[in-house]
């Protein structure tokens, strides 16, 4: 191998475990924080703030994202962990397209890389954004598209939380029923009999030839105790743990589950990010941009400028630092100042994020939640440029400001990192546990 394409290897080698550094320990913050969430938020309490989209939902969802997670796969996990506590649509892409951008991490990285000017754009394009895709997704996402979303998410949890079933694979039956080892097929749903005439006593009740009163009625258990019993439909494993535990170890099978699903994507985004951010120079992203001297129209100008900018950031991002640090060169390479915004912004339509929402939503809700994503990014690009350009604030003499990208040191990326490396191992470890204790491995 010539020391030339020995060199390329090296640098890409030494992007990647940079960029792998730098996005660990948000990473890992999040999805932890997305499995308590998970696991231990109420739904009613999700639904009395997020059960309806209005202007204090929207509130609400803006300053919890932006206290919450500064990773985009992060972010959609949490997104997700909100559709599934039967928020809507509307509030949870607005959760995540807030804290993927209004974070006070890109915030700091903005005014050092590319000056005041940004962070306000950014401020009052993340807002936009928020308040867009609020509007759109209440009343554009279809209602079919949506109920499908919702079966998928229904689809792959784990169990069904309403019953617990008496030992055995009850799916195919109304969940009213209550049936005790054996072949009931014939018996009416309603009652729940075990092998003898119980048309005497009342419906709802499910006794198993015992006196059963004192039980409440929503459980199904066959005349025993069946409290030490591994049920096959619990959330998380049926263990004897109580108090915090117990909290941390349901919540672990949640993370592990999550990391089973998205890993893959997370993994492809960092590797192919790290290829071109080693690999193309400025020059080449340079090249993509429509030159002024072509004279069109300014509102044309700029309209095609925010679509190259998210093009870009669909091809390219994986974290918010490196996402910075291109949209710097972007800025100084040409591109308009509503382009750089629409480019930082679409950081949650990159391709290995639709991979997530196809996972997380399946294939049509994806299709449709992309599309809205992009027409609202694509509108407050637009609205951005030409605030800033009509109050000429925009500054074309901004210099590109030295970062160090490197995670050496003591910093606050390497002391984070040494305490969510080895944390998320473990909770790793005790999640993956935790469901194959419950035949749930992934």
């Amino acid at each position: 191998m010539e020391s030339g394409d020995s060199n390329i290897i090296i640098h890409v080698i030494s992007v990647l475990f940079n960029m792998s550094w730098q996005i660990f320990w948000p990473l890992a913050f999040g999805l932890i924080l997305s499995s308590f969430i998970r696991h231990l938020l109420p739904v009613d309490t999700v639904v009395k703030h997020l059960g309806k989209t209005d202007a204090k939902s929207l509130t609400f969802t803006t300053i919890l994202g932006m206290v919450s997670s500064s990773c985009s796969y992060a972010a959609a996990s949490l997104s997700h962990t909100l559709l599934a506590k039967k928020a809507t649509l509307a509030n949870a892409m607005a959760f995540l397209v807030s804290s993927t951008n209004l974070i006070v991490e890109m915030f700091i990285v903005l005014v050092a890389l590319m000056g005041w000017t940004f962070l306000w754009g950014e401020v009052i394009g993340g807002l936009i954004l928020i308040a867009t895709v609020g509007f759109l997704f209440s009343r554009f996402y279809p209602k079919e598209v949506e109920q499908e979303l919702r079966q998928h998410i229904e689809s792959a949890e784990p169990t069904k939380h309403a019953h617990s079933d008496c030992g055995m694979d009850m799916s195919n039956m109304k969940h009213e029923t209550s049936d005790c080892g054996m072949d009931m097929s014939s018996v009416k749903h309603e009652t729940s009999e075990c092998g003898m005439d119980m048309s005497n006593m009342k419906p709802e009740t499910s006794d198993c030839g015992m006196d059963m009163s004192s039980m409440k009625h929503e459980s199904s258990d066959c005349g025993m105790d069946m409290s030490s019993m591994k049920h096959d439909h619990m959330d998380m494993p049926a263990q004897e743990e109580t108090g915090l535990m117990s909290k941390i170890t349901k919540s672990a099978g949640f993370f592990q589950m999550d990391l089973a699903m998205i890993g893959k994507e997370i993994l492809i985004g960092v590797v192919v990010s790290s290829i071109l951010i080693a690999l193309v120079p400025q020059e080449g992203w340079k090249a993509l941009f429509i030159s002024n001297d072509v004279g069109l129209p300014t509102w044309l100008h700029s309209l095609l400028d925010v679509i190259i900018g998210i093009f870009v950031a669909m091809i390219a991002y994986v974290c918010s630092v490196g996402n910075l640090i291109l949209a710097a060169a972007l800025w100084h390479g040409g591109i308009s100042f509503g382009g750089v915004i629409g480019f930082i912004l679409a950081d949650v339509l990159t391709i290995p994020m639709m991979g997530v929402y196809k996972k997380y939503y399946g294939k049509r809700p994806t299709k449709w939640m992309v599309g809205l994503l992009f027409l609202s990014i694509l509108f407050t690009g637009l609205c951005v440029d030409a605030i800033f350009n009509g109050f000429g604030w925009v500054s074309t003499d901004q210099t590109v400001r030295t970062l160090n990208q490197s995670g050496f040191g003591m910093n606050m990326t390497t002391v984070m990192n040494l305490i969510f490396i080895p944390l998320s191992i473990w909770y790793y470890r005790l999640g993956k546990k935790a469901n194959a204790g419950m035949g749930m491995s992934m």
